[in-house]
């Protein structure tokens, strides 16, 4: 995975993750994520995207993405929205506002049908 692509994971798992505020356990399931996918700086570098402008965050990251994720498999697309949707499920429950920001990334991304399959189960 190269440095843009680690950006756009990060922004994507950042973004979910502080839809509501950043609490403790949030923050941890970031700072595990970033470790596992070797990803620190593109991690600081989200939340600092975020942090920019909280209220205008969502429809930024789509600009971002538009310009990143479009390069990548449909395959490669889906596991990233699963792996964020998973990571989500790990503070023991899943916003609806969540879940709409997450499905609204999978039709722009046009994985919508694979990613409702995968919420549904």
């Amino acid at each position: 995975m190269d440095k843009e692509q680690k950006k756009a994971v990060m922004l994507l798992k950042s973004l979910i993750l502080h839809y509501h505020g950043l609490d403790d356990d949030e923050r941890e399931i970031l700072e595990l994520a970033a470790e596992r996918l070797d990803s620190r700086d593109e991690l600081d570098w989200a939340n600092q995207f975020i942090s920019e402008d909280y209220l205008s965050a969502f429809e930024r990251s789509r600009d971002f993405f538009a310009k990143t994720i479009a390069k990548i498999t449909k395959e490669e697309k889906l596991t990233h929205l699963k792996d964020a949707w998973e990571e989500n499920h790990q503070k023991g429950y899943v916003t609806e506002m969540e879940t709409t920001a997450m499905i609204n990334l999978s039709k722009d991304w046009q994985v919508e049908k694979e990613f409702l399959e995968v919420i549904q189960n």
